[in-house]
Protein backbone atom coordinates (compact mmCIF):
# COMPACT_ATOMS: atom_id res chain seq x y z
CA UNK A 1 0.00 0.00 0.00
CA UNK A 2 1.29 3.50 -1.00
CA UNK A 3 2.36 5.64 1.98
CA UNK A 4 -0.43 8.10 0.52
CA UNK A 5 -2.84 5.71 1.13
CA UNK A 6 -1.61 4.84 4.72
CA UNK A 7 -2.01 8.58 5.28
CA UNK A 8 -5.37 8.73 3.97
CA UNK A 9 -6.77 5.84 5.81
CA UNK A 10 -5.03 6.90 9.34
CA UNK A 11 -6.50 10.65 9.46
CA UNK A 12 -9.73 8.62 8.28
CA UNK A 13 -9.72 6.72 11.79
CA UNK A 14 -7.91 9.92 13.53
CA UNK A 15 -10.99 11.52 12.34
CA UNK A 16 -13.40 8.99 13.44
CA UNK A 17 -12.04 8.25 17.37
CA UNK A 18 -11.47 12.29 17.75
CA UNK A 19 -15.65 12.19 16.75
CA UNK A 20 -16.19 9.00 19.58
CA UNK A 21 -14.15 10.70 21.68
CA UNK A 22 -15.79 14.26 21.74
CA UNK A 23 -19.92 12.34 21.24
CA UNK A 24 -18.55 10.47 24.65
CA UNK A 25 -18.02 13.50 26.31
CA UNK A 26 -20.41 15.46 25.18
CA UNK A 27 -22.59 12.38 27.02
CA UNK A 28 -21.01 13.12 30.17
CA UNK A 29 -21.00 16.82 30.27
CA UNK A 30 -24.99 16.30 29.94
CA UNK A 31 -24.81 13.72 32.61
CA UNK A 32 -23.02 16.23 34.63
CA UNK A 33 -25.27 19.04 34.21
CA UNK A 34 -27.95 16.52 36.07
CA UNK A 35 -29.48 15.02 32.23
CA UNK A 36 -30.74 11.60 32.04
CA UNK A 37 -32.73 9.18 30.05
CA UNK A 38 -35.76 8.16 30.35
CA UNK A 39 -36.91 5.17 32.49
CA UNK A 40 -37.57 1.84 30.70
CA UNK A 41 -39.81 0.04 32.70
CA UNK A 42 -42.42 1.01 35.69
CA UNK A 43 -40.10 -0.06 38.23
CA UNK A 44 -37.45 2.42 36.96
CA UNK A 45 -40.23 4.83 37.25
CA UNK A 46 -40.86 3.75 41.20
CA UNK A 47 -37.39 4.42 41.65
CA UNK A 48 -37.15 7.86 40.31
CA UNK A 49 -40.51 9.00 41.78
CA UNK A 50 -38.84 7.24 45.35
CA UNK A 51 -35.70 9.38 44.78
CA UNK A 52 -37.77 12.69 44.25
CA UNK A 53 -40.40 11.59 47.46
CA UNK A 54 -43.35 11.67 45.08
CA UNK A 55 -46.12 9.54 46.18
CA UNK A 56 -47.31 6.51 44.11
CA UNK A 57 -49.32 3.45 44.57
CA UNK A 58 -48.52 -0.25 43.52
CA UNK A 59 -48.82 -0.45 39.20
CA UNK A 60 -50.94 -3.24 37.46
CA UNK A 61 -52.14 -3.13 34.06
CA UNK A 62 -55.92 -3.52 34.96
CA UNK A 63 -55.49 -0.52 36.72
CA UNK A 64 -53.40 1.22 33.94
CA UNK A 65 -56.38 0.59 32.18
CA UNK A 66 -59.14 1.41 34.17
CA UNK A 67 -57.36 4.65 34.72
CA UNK A 68 -57.80 4.95 30.62
CA UNK A 69 -61.19 4.67 30.42
CA UNK A 70 -61.49 7.22 33.16
CA UNK A 71 -59.23 9.52 31.19
CA UNK A 72 -61.27 9.93 28.41
CA UNK A 73 -64.55 9.73 30.25
CA UNK A 74 -66.54 12.78 29.68
CA UNK A 75 -68.86 11.99 31.96
CA UNK A 76 -66.51 13.04 35.08
CA UNK A 77 -67.68 16.46 33.70
CA UNK A 78 -70.65 18.57 34.91
CA UNK A 79 -71.97 18.74 31.20
CA UNK A 80 -70.82 15.30 30.44
CA UNK A 81 -68.78 16.84 27.09
CA UNK A 82 -65.30 16.97 29.16
CA UNK A 83 -63.16 14.32 29.49
CA UNK A 84 -58.89 14.79 30.59
CA UNK A 85 -58.04 14.33 27.14
CA UNK A 86 -60.14 17.43 26.26
CA UNK A 87 -57.40 19.92 27.46
CA UNK A 88 -54.46 16.88 27.68
CA UNK A 89 -54.97 15.62 24.12
CA UNK A 90 -52.85 12.51 23.30
CA UNK A 91 -53.13 13.55 19.32
CA UNK A 92 -51.77 16.62 20.19
CA UNK A 93 -48.36 16.10 22.17
CA UNK A 94 -50.54 15.94 25.54
CA UNK A 95 -51.36 19.21 25.59
CA UNK A 96 -54.60 21.21 23.89
CA UNK A 97 -52.79 23.91 21.17
CA UNK A 98 -54.42 26.70 22.74
CA UNK A 99 -53.03 29.77 25.19
CA UNK A 100 -55.59 29.35 27.98
CA UNK A 101 -57.36 26.08 29.35
CA UNK A 102 -61.19 26.29 28.10
CA UNK A 103 -63.54 24.63 30.41
CA UNK A 104 -67.17 24.40 31.99
CA UNK A 105 -69.92 26.49 29.51
CA UNK A 106 -66.99 27.83 27.58
CA UNK A 107 -64.87 29.10 30.31
CA UNK A 108 -61.70 30.12 30.08
CA UNK A 109 -58.91 29.27 32.91
CA UNK A 110 -59.72 32.68 34.95
CA UNK A 111 -55.80 33.07 35.58
CA UNK A 112 -54.95 32.58 31.88
CA UNK A 113 -52.88 29.65 32.40
CA UNK A 114 -51.94 27.09 29.98
CA UNK A 115 -52.51 23.48 29.69
CA UNK A 116 -49.22 21.73 30.53
CA UNK A 117 -48.34 17.88 28.92
CA UNK A 118 -49.23 15.17 30.44
CA UNK A 119 -46.86 12.96 28.03
CA UNK A 120 -44.20 12.28 30.90
CA UNK A 121 -45.72 14.13 33.76
CA UNK A 122 -45.25 11.29 36.02
CA UNK A 123 -41.81 12.28 36.05
CA UNK A 124 -42.35 15.75 37.07
CA UNK A 125 -41.50 16.99 40.78
CA UNK A 126 -44.60 18.82 41.37
CA UNK A 127 -47.85 18.94 39.59
CA UNK A 128 -49.61 22.84 38.54
CA UNK A 129 -48.10 25.83 37.62
CA UNK A 130 -47.87 26.47 41.07
CA UNK A 131 -47.07 23.55 42.62
CA UNK A 132 -49.75 22.47 44.74
CA UNK A 133 -49.90 18.87 44.10
CA UNK A 134 -47.28 16.43 45.16
CA UNK A 135 -48.49 13.61 42.88
CA UNK A 136 -50.17 12.93 39.77
CA UNK A 137 -53.24 11.31 41.47
CA UNK A 138 -53.53 14.58 43.78
CA UNK A 139 -53.12 16.56 40.71
CA UNK A 140 -56.67 14.51 38.85
CA UNK A 141 -58.94 15.64 41.47
CA UNK A 142 -57.95 19.28 40.86
CA UNK A 143 -59.34 19.69 37.23
CA UNK A 144 -62.50 17.45 37.89
CA UNK A 145 -63.66 19.37 40.86
CA UNK A 146 -62.91 22.77 39.58
CA UNK A 147 -65.54 24.99 38.21
CA UNK A 148 -63.88 26.26 35.46
CA UNK A 149 -62.72 22.96 34.15
CA UNK A 150 -64.97 20.08 35.06
CA UNK A 151 -67.03 21.15 37.66
CA UNK A 152 -67.73 17.87 38.83
CA UNK A 153 -68.17 17.60 43.02
CA UNK A 154 -66.53 14.66 44.57
CA UNK A 155 -69.82 13.24 45.46
CA UNK A 156 -71.44 14.15 42.04
CA UNK A 157 -68.42 12.05 40.37
CA UNK A 158 -68.32 8.99 42.53
CA UNK A 159 -71.93 8.97 41.81
CA UNK A 160 -71.83 8.84 38.52
CA UNK A 161 -69.14 6.36 37.85
CA UNK A 162 -70.81 4.08 40.25
CA UNK A 163 -74.24 4.13 38.35
CA UNK A 164 -72.30 1.82 35.41
CA UNK A 165 -72.23 -1.96 36.55
CA UNK A 166 -69.02 -1.85 34.62
CA UNK A 167 -67.61 0.56 36.06
CA UNK A 168 -68.68 -0.92 39.86
CA UNK A 169 -67.38 -4.73 38.93
CA UNK A 170 -63.77 -2.93 37.71
CA UNK A 171 -63.32 -0.99 40.76
CA UNK A 172 -64.03 -4.47 42.50
CA UNK A 173 -61.24 -6.03 40.66
CA UNK A 174 -58.88 -3.77 41.22
CA UNK A 175 -59.20 -2.29 44.39
CA UNK A 176 -61.16 -4.55 46.50
CA UNK A 177 -63.78 -3.50 48.92
CA UNK A 178 -63.15 0.18 48.89
CA UNK A 179 -64.97 0.25 45.12
CA UNK A 180 -65.30 3.42 43.69
CA UNK A 181 -63.95 6.31 45.41
CA UNK A 182 -62.91 9.76 44.45
CA UNK A 183 -59.35 8.83 45.88
CA UNK A 184 -59.67 5.70 43.78
CA UNK A 185 -60.93 7.25 40.37
CA UNK A 186 -57.96 9.84 40.58
CA UNK A 187 -55.20 6.94 41.53
CA UNK A 188 -56.55 5.16 38.32
CA UNK A 189 -56.39 8.15 36.05
CA UNK A 190 -52.27 8.83 37.34
CA UNK A 191 -51.69 5.36 37.09
CA UNK A 192 -52.32 5.64 33.36
CA UNK A 193 -50.82 8.37 32.87
CA UNK A 194 -47.65 6.56 34.27
CA UNK A 195 -47.69 4.52 30.96
CA UNK A 196 -47.28 8.08 28.70
CA UNK A 197 -43.50 7.94 28.75
CA UNK A 198 -42.18 9.11 25.14
CA UNK A 199 -38.89 7.45 24.67
CA UNK A 200 -36.51 9.82 21.93
CA UNK A 201 -33.18 9.92 20.17
CA UNK A 202 -32.32 12.01 23.02
CA UNK A 203 -32.34 8.95 25.32
CA UNK A 204 -30.65 6.81 22.93
CA UNK A 205 -27.83 9.87 22.91
CA UNK A 206 -27.69 9.18 26.61
CA UNK A 207 -27.76 5.73 26.72
CA UNK A 208 -24.38 5.94 24.68
CA UNK A 209 -25.63 5.73 21.03
CA UNK A 210 -23.25 8.58 19.48
CA UNK A 211 -24.70 8.46 16.67
CA UNK A 212 -28.52 9.39 17.52
CA UNK A 213 -28.45 12.68 17.71
CA UNK A 214 -26.83 14.55 14.70
CA UNK A 215 -24.20 17.12 14.35
CA UNK A 216 -26.39 20.35 14.40
CA UNK A 217 -28.32 18.86 17.41
CA UNK A 218 -25.13 17.90 19.21
CA UNK A 219 -24.31 21.77 19.12
CA UNK A 220 -27.40 22.48 20.15
CA UNK A 221 -27.09 20.59 22.96
CA UNK A 222 -23.67 21.88 23.98
CA UNK A 223 -24.78 25.58 23.66
CA UNK A 224 -28.08 24.45 25.60
CA UNK A 225 -25.66 23.70 28.53
CA UNK A 226 -23.25 26.27 28.10
CA UNK A 227 -25.76 28.85 27.76
CA UNK A 228 -26.91 27.72 31.57
CA UNK A 229 -30.48 26.54 30.30
CA UNK A 230 -29.77 22.90 32.60
CA UNK A 231 -29.92 25.29 35.70
CA UNK A 232 -33.70 24.85 35.51
CA UNK A 233 -34.65 22.69 32.95
CA UNK A 234 -32.01 19.56 34.15
CA UNK A 235 -33.40 15.68 35.37
CA UNK A 236 -34.76 12.80 33.29
CA UNK A 237 -37.83 15.38 32.37
CA UNK A 238 -35.94 18.56 31.99
CA UNK A 239 -38.07 20.33 34.43
CA UNK A 240 -40.56 19.75 36.15
CA UNK A 241 -39.33 21.28 39.99
CA UNK A 242 -40.32 24.45 41.06
CA UNK A 243 -37.73 27.37 40.51
CA UNK A 244 -37.61 30.83 40.84
CA UNK A 245 -38.78 33.01 37.78
CA UNK A 246 -38.35 36.50 36.27
CA UNK A 247 -34.99 36.18 37.99
CA UNK A 248 -32.78 38.60 35.39
CA UNK A 249 -35.74 40.52 33.78
CA UNK A 250 -39.61 40.95 33.87
CA UNK A 251 -41.26 38.52 31.88
CA UNK A 252 -42.66 40.24 27.94
CA UNK A 253 -46.87 39.25 29.25
CA UNK A 254 -46.27 39.14 32.87
CA UNK A 255 -49.60 41.01 32.71
CA UNK A 256 -51.57 38.47 30.83
CA UNK A 257 -53.37 36.54 33.76
CA UNK A 258 -52.93 37.28 37.60
CA UNK A 259 -50.70 33.93 38.62
CA UNK A 260 -47.77 35.28 40.55
CA UNK A 261 -46.05 31.52 41.31
CA UNK A 262 -46.79 29.81 44.52
CA UNK A 263 -46.78 31.82 47.98
CA UNK A 264 -42.67 32.43 47.08
CA UNK A 265 -42.90 33.43 43.48
CA UNK A 266 -41.91 29.77 42.29
CA UNK A 267 -43.28 28.62 39.11
CA UNK A 268 -43.07 24.74 38.18
CA UNK A 269 -40.71 24.56 35.05
CA UNK A 270 -41.94 22.90 32.38
CA UNK A 271 -40.47 19.74 31.06
CA UNK A 272 -39.06 20.08 27.28
CA UNK A 273 -39.93 16.80 26.06
CA UNK A 274 -41.82 17.38 23.15
CA UNK A 275 -41.72 20.74 23.19
CA UNK A 276 -41.69 21.46 19.58
CA UNK A 277 -45.18 19.54 19.69
CA UNK A 278 -46.87 21.79 22.61
CA UNK A 279 -46.86 25.54 21.76
CA UNK A 280 -47.87 28.04 22.82
CA UNK A 281 -45.30 28.65 26.03
CA UNK A 282 -45.06 29.59 28.87
CA UNK A 283 -47.48 29.65 32.12
CA UNK A 284 -50.10 31.76 30.08
CA UNK A 285 -49.28 30.82 26.60
CA UNK A 286 -48.10 33.81 25.01
CA UNK A 287 -45.50 32.89 23.02
CA UNK A 288 -45.82 31.19 20.12
CA UNK A 289 -42.41 31.02 18.65
CA UNK A 290 -39.89 28.00 20.27
CA UNK A 291 -37.15 30.38 19.50
CA UNK A 292 -38.35 33.53 20.91
CA UNK A 293 -39.79 31.59 23.86
CA UNK A 294 -35.77 30.42 24.07
CA UNK A 295 -34.61 34.16 23.75
CA UNK A 296 -37.10 35.27 26.21
CA UNK A 297 -35.77 32.37 28.59
CA UNK A 298 -32.47 33.99 28.38
CA UNK A 299 -33.20 37.34 28.80
CA UNK A 300 -35.60 36.83 32.26
CA UNK A 301 -33.75 33.76 33.80
CA UNK A 302 -30.04 33.48 32.27
CA UNK A 303 -29.58 37.72 31.83
CA UNK A 304 -27.97 37.25 28.87
CA UNK A 305 -29.18 37.94 25.30
CA UNK A 306 -29.32 35.04 22.87
CA UNK A 307 -29.05 35.89 19.01
CA UNK A 308 -31.46 34.41 16.36
CA UNK A 309 -28.73 32.27 15.05
CA UNK A 310 -27.92 30.45 18.73
CA UNK A 311 -32.13 30.21 19.65
CA UNK A 312 -32.19 28.50 16.54
CA UNK A 313 -29.14 25.88 17.66
CA UNK A 314 -30.88 25.18 20.81
CA UNK A 315 -34.18 24.81 18.93
CA UNK A 316 -32.52 22.17 16.70
CA UNK A 317 -31.73 20.07 19.76
CA UNK A 318 -34.98 20.20 21.59
CA UNK A 319 -36.29 18.39 18.16
CA UNK A 320 -34.28 15.75 19.37
CA UNK A 321 -36.80 15.27 22.39
CA UNK A 322 -39.60 14.85 20.01
CA UNK A 323 -40.21 11.40 21.76
CA UNK A 324 -41.92 7.83 20.03
CA UNK A 325 -46.11 8.26 21.69
CA UNK A 326 -47.18 4.96 22.46
CA UNK A 327 -50.54 3.68 21.06
CA UNK A 328 -53.49 4.48 23.36
CA UNK A 329 -56.75 2.82 21.52
CA UNK A 330 -60.06 4.71 22.40
CA UNK A 331 -62.03 3.35 24.71
CA UNK A 332 -65.27 1.66 24.82
CA UNK A 333 -67.03 3.47 27.83
CA UNK A 334 -70.15 1.73 29.85
CA UNK A 335 -73.29 2.84 28.72
CA UNK A 336 -75.12 5.13 31.00
CA UNK A 337 -77.96 3.85 33.00
CA UNK A 338 -81.33 5.61 34.33
CA UNK A 339 -79.33 6.06 37.98
CA UNK A 340 -76.80 7.94 35.71
CA UNK A 341 -76.62 11.51 36.84
CA UNK A 342 -78.10 13.55 33.97
CA UNK A 343 -75.96 16.16 32.28
CA UNK A 344 -75.86 20.02 33.55
CA UNK A 345 -74.68 22.45 30.67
Amino acid sequence: MKISSLLSVSSILLASTLSLNAASSLVQEAKNAGLAPLPKNQKEVEKILKDMGVKFSPFTEEKAELGKQLYFEPRLSKSGLISCNTCHNLGLGGADGISAAVGHKWTANPHHLNSPTVYNSVLNATQFWDGRAGSLADQAKGPIEAEPEMATPAKLAVEKIASLPEYVEDFKKVYGRSGVTFDNIADAIATFERTLLTPSRFDKFMEGDENALSKAEKEGLKLFMDKGCTACHSGVNLGGTMQAFQVAGQYKFANLGDFKGDANGMVKTPTLRNVTETAPYFHNGAFWSLTDAIKEMGSIQLGISISDKEAKSIATFLESLQGTKPQVVYPQLPASTEKTPKPEL
